[in-house]
């Protein structure tokens, strides 16, 4: 009797001890060394600039082609800036805005309740039951797949400033914009899904790392590839008496892209053509 309870005792304890390494897991940690250089890195705040110093000012909007080869990082299926900031936006961490008919694009907030349903689907689909020998509906629902965002749109502030005679370039907002398709896979157009105001977003995108296809180690953030204009993208449109967009006076693709270019080298020679040799 004695040794099946002294049996019993030392089976009971096993199982505590298993039990309680179980409970008590050690995390391990995923790899060589733990990075930690993101996750404690602070935004450099912008310097103030008094509208009394600024001589010259011209506000842009471009887009950015997530499919070209320099812009695939934005929609990479982990570290893409469009999962960063739609997750970010779900969580209630970063507030987004609708755009409102009047271009004013910081009025009208969207829930991060809304913001979870933009992308997703829910598709009422027809299959035929093997048992019953009859088809049969059933609803099919599909979450927001970042690759649907196809381009995203930056509106920025050009401007000169006299005290430290540089030319300065300010980002005030990011949209994002997906391709909408039909039940059957056709294109119905662009759709423009929210904007996210670019100053309250730098504090998470520069905890964001960007994927680097070369090198792992790389701890390039989201708010480092915006301030050093590390993408390609093409102007749609500058500040104008008509408020018109490039594609409402340029006919065809390539009179557009010369018109981008033009916009571009005519603010980037603003600088240039003040100074005398």
């Amino acid at each position: 009797m004695k040794k099946l309870f002294l049996g019993f005792a030392i089976v009971s304890s096993l199982n505590a001890v298993a039990q309680g390494n179980l409970e008590g897991a050690e995390e391990k940690l995923d790899g060589a060394y733990e990075k930690v250089t993101l996750e404690e890195r602070n935004i450099i705040q912008y310097d103030h600039i008094r509208e009394a110093d600024v001589t010259w000012s011209k506000r842009i909007w471009r887009n950015i082609d997530c499919r070209e080869k320099v812009n695939l990082p934005f929609v990479h299926p982990k570290f893409g800036f469009v999962k960063v900031v739609h997750d970010a936006a779900v969580r209630g961490e970063l507030k987004v805005y609708a755009t409102t008919p009047k271009g004013e694009e910081w009025k009208e907030s969207i829930s991060n309740d809304d913001v979870a349903k933009i992308g997703a689907r829910r598709d009422t689909l027809t299959r035929f039951n093997i048992e019953t020998e009859q088809e049969e509906t059933y609803v099919a629902e599909t979450e927001f797949n970042p690759e649907d965002v196809k381009k995203l749109r930056l509106k920025e502030d050009w401007f000169f400033d006299k005290e430290t005679s540089t030319m300065i370039v300010r980002i005030i907002g990011i949209a994002l914009i997906r391709e909408r398709k039909s039940e059957t896979g056709d294109l119905l157009g662009d759709e423009l899904m929210y904007w996210i105001y670019y100053p309250d977003a730098r504090s998470i995108l520069a905890q964001s790392q960007v994927y680097n296809f070369k090198n792992d180690a790389s701890t390039m953030s989201w708010e480092d590839m915006f301030e050093i204009r590390y993408f390609s993208s093409y102007i749609i449109k500058e500040s104008n008496p008509y408020d018109r967009r490039i594609q409402d006076y340029a006919i065809t693709g390539l009179d557009q892209m010369y018109e981008s270019d033009r916009i571009q080298n005519d603010v980037r020679n603003f600088e240039s053509d003040l100074w005398e040799y």
